[in-house]
């Protein structure tokens, strides 16, 4: 199969999992015809969780963060795997981030799980 240049990160990666993974292996197909949906580069990082493969997970969804800043999904999950790969401390940066830009764009139930997921690691703003 041919990689683009964009997608070598994707490609190269998928030599390394069990290409039983069927899901895993559709998205990573869509993504060559449509590598600028924000949905595709989140559903191949929820993948990755699921083969526990946090790494590969947060590299792709700080990627989408920087390409698509405006993407308010990513901040969350995002936060959550630096919890579980114990960088905390990232995850409370990318927790109030993402609350900044739900508020910008008046999703409040965004907000508010943002906020509860900073509550939890006793961390109370505004």
């Amino acid at each position: 199969m041919h990689c683009s240049s964009r997608q070598k990160h994707y490609c190269g990666n998928r030599k390394k999992i069990n290409m039983t993974n069927t899901r895993l292996d559709q998205i990573l197909k869509m993504l060559e015809t449509h590598p600028n949906d924000p949905f595709l580069h989140y559903a191949s990082a929820l993948e990755y969780e699921k083969l526990e493969q946090y790494e590969q997970a947060i590299a792709i969804l700080e990627r989408l963060i920087i390409e698509q800043p405006d993407y308010l999904p990513a901040y969350f999950k995002t936060g959550q795997l630096h919890e579980v790969v114990g960088n905390r401390e990232l995850a409370i940066e990318l927790y109030q981030e993402g609350k900044r830009l739900a508020r910008i764009q008046k999703d409040f139930k965004t907000e508010g799980e943002l906020s509860e997921a900073l509550m939890l690691l006793d961390v109370f703003d505004e």
